[in-house]
């Protein structure tokens, strides 16, 4: 069996933002040599998430409004977690709905995708450099 680790780094420049991470996934899958296997995508912080759906634009609009009713910034005295001094209270609940990490399939050597699917990076509590990790097992 094959193991191979890859770190992207990306800091986006607004509180929130969608990164598709497909075609880096796809490129580390590549790299990797495995053919038949699994990839793990995951984001290293608590305040980010990695998910899998459809890169349309309509889609990510309907998140950022979800997500922000769900679990609005704002006020920012709402949330005993903020207490400690910090403003992202809403950034870790945003997280936990969206998810920490997606597994993918490797088939012939590429990720296993159905036709609409695309792998994103969420950032709920941008303004600095964080990390996602990419693993993948298999032979």
């Amino acid at each position: 069996m094959r193991s191979h680790r890859v770190e992207l780094w990306m800091e986006v420049p607004g509180r929130r933002g969608l990164v598709n991470l497909t075609r880096r996934v796809a490129a580390a899958v590549e790299e990797s040599g495995v053919r038949e296997g699994l990839c793990l995508v995951n984001a290293m912080h608590i305040t980010a998430s990695v998910f899998v759906n459809d890169d349309e634009p309509g889609l990510h609009a309907d998140y950022e409004r979800w997500l922000e009713t769900l679990a609005p910034h704002e006020p920012i005295d709402a949330y005993h977690h903020n207490e400690t001094g910090e403003d992202n209270a809403d950034a870790h609940l945003k997280r936990q709905i969206m998810g920490r990490e997606v597994m993918l399939a490797i088939t012939e050597g590429r990720l296993d995708l159905g036709p609409w699917e695309q792998v994103f990076y969420g950032e709920f509590d941008g303004g600095r450099k964080k990390r996602v990790l990419i693993k993948i097992i298999g032979d």
